[in-house]
């Protein structure tokens, strides 16, 4: 493979113009598609087979008009006893009257009427019933009913429009900007050349834009939830300057060694390219094994996330090679640019290697003291991951939005008047062939759901027009997250499976939430064991050792082990939430656990692959074990050190967006890379290898002849170049 790619990444530097061109006319092109193919992006989070998604495929077929949108709109008075007044009733019709006639609304209840009025006559909802469901309600209907009510607020009344019509994609702003920002200061840092910095980032830049019009292209074709161009951003970014910086500071260094800049960028798209490779196919076989857990959102937001990553892999190790060619000698800092070459310097002694820098000496330190680093490390990831033992997921609901928006404030003002269990209503579908049957299962239905603990309140049934199938509203006592919640769901559905003929289906936004979460949690081993078994086949393949990919993989462990446990201390506990501003404590989203999984996996194989791979390098070519740990450190810390900087800073720039949802995948993603690579791969990984000495290398004969060679540290391009020598 590295042959391959050595071929590729000079090919590409002589023809770089017109791989310049191809890649911005797929830019270009695809550009073009996405502005015209682009479709909308769901909110909802669907999961066939489970009994709140049949009920609600059930209702769209039989009961139409329940099937749609729904609005809830809480109205506050000034005073106590205000909406029982002549005066007050009339504001309240008004605004009911107003909703009604909204474009895409159907209907809108009165709240006298159902008597949806607290007891002190001062809080009122009002139900709002639209035609179709919330992804296809329009900016302007959403817009219009968002303004619900302006009358009444100039009289001094409270009129909060929420609901699940209100659910919109998150959007991205100026505020993961500085993300990049930092990424460009680190690349200037680690470079000293603003034309390798800048290189660099155009690199990942037009890769994560080829990625990212390529996926809003194909979004007319494939439903996409609002997270999945999120997440794939957020991937596209990270990798694509990551890989873009690991080839361009082997290019330097072979500059720097005295190569031409043709047989440098060759030898850079050789080993590092090789070692690229091998990083994003792990990342894409990661995200696209999201898949076999059968979730469809999931596989979809896997599948995009996937799709990015390979567009950066293929603009590293070819667009990357033609930029290098066009910036020359200029990619070193200025001060080098000029300086004569070791490979020609003819009369004296080759120099000896310079080993004062950190890398080699934070390596020599860990090595020395092998067991207390381990020790120390251990114990305090295992410290971290405490929280993660209560750990709880859910959907997020409007009590979790930001501050000052339309869904929190509603949702804010139901629960001061009604209590949490009115913002995460249930309901139960009585089906079946006959009227009759239907007829006579309801008031069973009904009673036996009042009698479930945890129940506040059974609304009227309504039915639909052929007689068929009821609706039953049904009011928890507490909120939709809660665990009690939950356990009422279960109460409820062991209660009331079926009556007489008649079906009954539980469902709700409530109810598909935790669905939704039991079948990710359900799927959540199954995956872990499946990353894991092929983390430790990967790089089985990659250094031809058994233990060194079974330390890999338990280091992987704890890893997601510590993550897990310092974003549940943040996002559900609530410690320090403040620092990263989340304004309200709650469950994590259901697939933050199975996607982190899945994305920290392929980084710290990235990681693992460029630290480990020049130890083996140097342990092949004749260094004792210990001296090449050191040297694999030496050589590639800061190097990772850069890389990890930039992961942390573009996941880190999305910490700042509102959204809830998109801020702990970004908070996330950046503690995980954090302690993966400078707690795992820089300090756990280079103590232990120590303390293994020679036996981390141990792979039994007949495993060795049957394993393929995917040579990523480059040995056969070696030996190839010493068979066809190249002018340097």
């Amino acid at each position: 493979m590295a042959t391959l790619l050595y071929r590729l990444g000079r090919a590409s530097l002589r023809r770089r113009r017109l791989v310049v061109a191809v890649w911005l006319v797929v830019l270009v092109g695809l550009g073009i598609a996405a502005a015209t193919l682009k479709g909308p992006t769901a909110s909802n989070f669907t999961m066939p087979g489970t009994e709140s998604q049949q009920a609600l495929d059930l209702l769209a077929e039989r009961f139409p008009a329940a099937s749609g949108a729904t609005g809830t709109i809480a109205v506050k008075a000034p005073a106590d006893g205000q909406l029982t007044t002549p005066d007050g009733q009339a504001v309240v019709k008004g605004v009911v009257q107003e909703a009604a006639t909204l474009p895409g609304v159907i209907g809108a209840v009165d709240p006298y009427q159902s008597q949806a009025i607290t007891p002190n006559g001062r809080y009122a909802l009002i139900q709002v019933q639209f035609a179709t469901g919330a992804d296809d309600v329009t900016d302007d209907q959403r817009a219009a009913y968002e303004k619900v009510g302006a009358q009444a607020e100039a009289q001094g009344w409270q009129i909060a429009p929420g609901g699940e019509v209100l659910n919109a994609e998150p959007e991205v702003g100026s505020t993961e900007a500085l993300g990049v920002l930092v990424a460009a200061i680190v690349l200037i840092i680690t470079f000293g050349s603003l034309v390798a910095a800048g290189m660099t980032m155009l690199n990942a830049l037009i890769g994560v834009g080829v990625g990212m019009a390529g996926l809003f292209a194909l979004s007319s074709v494939v439903e996409l939830t609002s997270t999945a161009p999120i997440l794939a951003l957020m991937l596209g970014l990270a990798v694509g300057i990551d890989y873009s910086l690991f080839i361009t500071s082997r290019h330097r260094q072979h500059l720097l060694e005295g190569l031409t800049p043709e047989e440098a960028v060759g030898r850079a798209v050789g080993t590092a390219g090789s070692a690229v490779l091998f990083a994003g196919a792990t990342v894409v076989i990661a995200l696209a094994g999201l898949a076999v857990v059968g979730i469809p959102f999931l596989t979809v937001m896997g599948l995009a996330a996937a799709g990015t990553v390979s567009v950066a892999v293929l603009v590293a190790i070819t667009l990357a090679p033609a930029l290098l060619g066009f910036a020359g000698r200029r990619v070193l800092p200025r001060k080098l640019r000029n300086v004569t070459p070791a490979a020609e310097v003819t009369d004296a002694a080759p120099a000896a290697e310079d080993r004062s820098g950190f890398g080699f000496r934070w390596a020599q330190w860990v090595t020395r003291l092998r067991i207390p680093v381990i020790l120390v490390g251990l114990l305090g990831l295992g410290l971290l991951a405490l929280p993660a033992q209560d750990m709880r997921i859910a959907l997020p609901d409007a009590s979790t939005a930001p501050v000052g928006s339309p869904a929190r404030t509603s949702a804010d003002l139901i629960r001061e008047g009604f209590g949490p269990g009115f913002t995460g209503r249930l309901a139960v579908v009585v089906t079946s062939d006959s009227p009759q049957d239907t007829a006579a299962a309801v008031p069973q239905v009904a009673a036996l759901v009042q009698r479930t603990d945890g129940v506040l309140a059974v609304a009227p049934p309504q039915l639909d027009p052929s007689g068929r199938t009821a609706l039953i509203g049904v009011i928890p006592k507490s909120g939709p997250t809660d665990a009690a919640t939950e356990t009422l769901v279960h109460d409820i559905r062991d209660r009331v499976g079926s009556i007489g003929n008649a079906e009954v289906l539980l469902t709700g936004v409530t109810a598909i939430g935790i669905d939704v979460s039991e079948k990710l949690s359900d799927a959540m081993p199954v995956y872990l064991l499946l990353v894991v078994g092929l983390s430790i086949l990967l790089l089985m393949l990659v250094f031809r050792s058994i233990l060194v990919p079974v330390k890999a993989a338990l280091g992987f462990l704890l890893t997601v082990a510590a993550t897990f446990g310092i974003t549940v201390a943040v996002f559900q506990q609530g410690h320090l939430a403040s620092l990263v501003g989340l304004d309200s404590p709650a469950p994590l989203i259901s697939f933050l656990p199975i996607l982190l999984i899945g994305i920290l996996f392929g980084l710290a194989m990235d990681y693992e692959v460029f630290l480990v791979s020049r130890m083996r390098e140097d342990f092949v070519h004749g260094d004792t074990a210990r001296q090449a740990t050191i040297n694999g450190m030496g050589h590639g810390a800061r190097v990772v050190t850069a890389a990890a900087l930039i992961m942390m800073s573009v996941f880190g720039g999305f910490v700042f967006l509102d959204d809830p949802v998109i801020k702990s995948m970004g908070f996330a993603l950046a503690v995980g890379v954090a302690i993966d690579a400078f707690v795992v791969r820089m300090t756990i990984v280079p103590a232990v290898m120590s303390l293994l000495n020679a036996r981390a290398w141990w792979l039994p004969r007949w495993l060795d002849r049957a394993l393929p060679n995917v040579d990523i540290e480059g040995e056969g391009l070696r030996a190839h170049l010493d068979k066809h020598p190249v002018n340097v």
